[in-house]
């Protein structure tokens, strides 16, 4: 009787939520953990009727006393346990090990956020202790139903489509450690990983324009999302609506495949047209209007860009006119005059074919084509054009999401340019792509409206480097950042003075993550459930990694990765047009990422030093960063960098550059005895300016400052 009522079940359940099973169940284990993530009530329904196991479920015994669900209960085996009870993990051991398959989900409640929540210990020390196998089960699109525990205005369906992902199978061993207290942490740490590497691994295969029509159905094209400093607040139906329209008119312009450069402040309508290139299988090239004449030419001739699409008014306001005068076999395309070339035949084609059936309308598209070309800072040497796919940027998304609970109650301020891939991938993408609001602000230079935007528009995340992090504490008001819950610093080192003016003016952490453009760019962050004071954090699901030993430098090693979100390869102004796949060291397909790193027994990674910002004096290798780290603990007020120059007797000399006039070297030689730093790290020469040179990233200008110090 009660095979046949689940067969009816399952088939009403497959008619209305067109449920659909991705990947084979493994084969039948003597002992057999099946784990899922949980979105709804549905779940455990869902997993007994699809699931070609008879499991035993492992339910909360406040759910097994409400009748609603002692009926639901009746058709399947279940064990009620009471978490508090520290015999409640014994009994379900018992039941493993008895042959039975069990069901547990880990994070013990439903998500109240659409993102994987804290998961328990007690589920992971089960299976360690048992040496089960364990089956993962990722449940996608429960949370979009009634049934759920989502916020009462998030967008719900009655019958959302749902789809049940099986992943390999895989064990936990039992960690190591001096207390089965610290063996039990373990044990839940590396279940946190798991069940995360479970929501990244079952993200879609899609490109850019087909994720953001994904998107636009599940919260709806009328949710407002973008706003600029325009103050027009934009859906996800007008950002399609644009992304079409101005994709349409740029693609008359160009050929398929070709990069189209891009010079726009941070404003919807250059969303709108990253979208509609991509769509249009166009490249859109992000130029960094601040690097200068040659810096846009090395790029322009790197990536082959033969267009520009920019603004008037950007021009004359940025006064760009006479760097854009001089860029060779380019031509430039203004906004204004795209806008008059809309004709009756476009309107007819936007609004009765490519509105209502977009994914019909344009040409179908690889995730593996290229999506974007970004280009390096130039801190250290040329830009180099980085080639970005619609898999790499989408995994980097993903990526995040599963370790970051982003979600339509989050608000992003973005001042980061979206020529930056920090700006582009976290600031811009993330959001729109998560259904998250965000604000994109043209400049991070702005220390004192920034703050005031934050409290004015109800921020929760900011985006920023250190630099910029530690100007809008300085001028911001305590309670500019009430309703921040995320600060995320990167592309820089974070500063100790910077993390602590935070916590101590307005009582914030700083989650410092780390990455490269070519990574799109996020490798490792810190996240409130895995963090650690002094390091990037741990590295995002997916990604591999090799240390490589650096000799001289004792601790750690050269960083080797290899990942989903890695580039499709680099553009170089020596070989214009042709791609320069990612290899290294390590192998075909990996990227060496020229930094020194430290990573601990719990997976934390430690920058030791980028190995182009080592010195090598009287035949020691010393950390310019070390040095930097000096001057940061005698004069934390002022702003410090450190360079070298040539020199016959030592090798190299190191100099300081600071904004503090009275830094003196006995200063540093005081510092560096009371904190242990090696007497070497301190600088030969101090030299006091008015200000260091930075790029438009925030970053320190390290080539200018290596000019100063051959000039000094």
């Amino acid at each position: 009787m009660r095979s046949f009522i689940k067969a009816i079940l399952r088939s009403i359940a497959a008619l209305l939520f067109r449920v659909r099973l991705i990947g084979t169940p493994a084969e039948r284990h003597e002992r057999l953990l099946i784990i899922a993530n949980h979105e709804s009530f549905l779940d455990g329904l869902l997993l007994g009727l699809f699931l070609p196991f008879d499991p035993v479920f492992v339910v909360h015994t406040g759910i097994a006393q409400n009748p609603f669900f002692r009926l639901a209960l009746s058709l399947v085996d279940y064990l009620a346990v009471d978490p508090t009870s520290p015999m409640a993990m014994k009994k379900v051991i018992r039941l493993i090990e008895s042959g039975r398959p069990v069901v547990i989900f880990p994070e013990g409640r439903i998500t109240t956020t659409g993102s994987l929540m804290k998961t328990y210990d007690g589920p992971a020390f089960v299976a360690a202790k048992t040496g089960a196998t364990i089956l993962p089960v990722r449940i996608d699109g429960a949370a979009r139903t009634y049934f759920s525990r989502l916020a009462s205005h998030v967008p719900r369906r009655l019958f959302p489509r749902i789809m049940l992902s099986i992943q390999p199978t895989t064990r936990l061993p039992m960690p190591e450690g001096a207390t089965a207290r610290v063996r039990r942490r373990k044990a839940g740490e590396a279940m946190r990983q798991l069940m995360q590497e479970l929501i990244f691994a079952t993200r879609p295969d899609q490109t850019l324009f087909e994720t953001l029509l994904d998107a636009a159905d599940i919260q709806g094209r009328k949710h407002r999302l973008l706003e600029d400093l325009k103050q027009i607040e934009y859906s996800y139906g007008d950002l399609i609506k644009m992304a079409l329209a101005l994709g349409r008119l740029v693609a008359r312009e160009s050929r398929q495949g070709e990069a189209v450069g891009l010079l726009l402040p941070n404003l919807t309508a250059t969303l709108g047209l990253i979208f509609g290139l991509t769509a249009h299988r166009r490249v859109a090239a992000m130029l960094n209007y601040t690097a200068g004449t040659e810096g846009m030419q090395t790029a322009c001739t790197a990536a082959q860009i033969r267009t520009i699409v920019t603004s008037r008014a950007f021009v004359e306001q940025a006064k760009l006119g006479d760097k854009l005068g001089a860029l060779r076999d380019v031509r430039l395309i203004y906004l204004e005059d795209l806008r008059e070339k809309i004709s009756l035949g476009d309107k007819l084609w936007l609004v009765l074919w490519a509105l209502r059936f977009p994914r019909t309308a344009l040409p179908a598209g690889s995730p593996e084509d290229p999506a974007v070309v970004l280009f390096t800072s130039g801190s250290e040497g040329k830009p180099k054009g980085v080639v970005l796919s619609h898999r790499a940027l989408l995994a980097n998304v993903a990526q995040i999401r599963a370790v970051v609970d982003l979600s339509i109650d989050d608000k992003i301020l973005n001042a980061l340019p979206l020529f930056h891939s920090f700006g582009l991938t976290a600031g811009a993408l993330l959001p729109v792509l998560s259904g998250a609001k965000v604000f994109l602000y043209p400049s991070p230079l702005h220390y004192r409206v920034i703050p005031e935007l934050a409290y004015d528009r109800n921020c929760t995340v900011l985006l920023g480097t250190s630099t910029f992090l530690g100007n809008y504490a300085k001028f911001a008001h305590p309670y500019d950042f009430y309703r921040l819950r995320y600060v995320i610093a990167g592309a820089e080192k974070l500063g100790t003075p910077v993390r602590d003016l935070w916590f101590e003016k307005f009582g914030i952490r700083i989650f410092e993550g780390y990455g490269a453009t070519e990574t799109a760019p996020v490798l490792a962050v810190n996240t409130p459930m895995a963090f650690r004071s002094g390091t990037v954090g741990q590295f995002l699901p997916g990604v591999q990694h090799k240390l490589v030993e650096v000799p001289g430098i004792p601790g750690g090693g050269m960083l080797h990765v290899k990942c989903p979100n890695l580039m499709s390869g680099y553009l170089r102004v020596e070989a214009p047009g042709v791609l320069q796949a990612p290899t290294s060291a390590a192998g075909d397909g990996w990227y060496e990422t020229g930094d020194v790193v430290d990573i601990d027994v719990d997976g934390f990674v430690k920058i030791v030093g980028r190995i182009k910002r080592f010195a090598k004096v009287a035949g020691e290798m010393v950390s310019l960063e070390v040095v930097e780290k000096l001057a940061n603990s005698s004069s934390p007020a002022a702003q410090h960098a450190a360079s070298t120059r040539p020199d016959a007797a030592r090798g190299e000399t190191i100099l300081l550059y600071t904004t503090d006039r009275s830094l003196t070297r006995e200063h540093l030689q005081t510092a560096a005895r009371d904190s242990g730093w090696p007497e070497i790290a301190v600088p030969r020469q101090i030299i006091a300016v008015e200000a260091l040179p930075l790029l438009g990233t925030g970053k320190i200008d390290y080539v200018t400052l290596k000019q100063w110090a051959e000039q000094a």
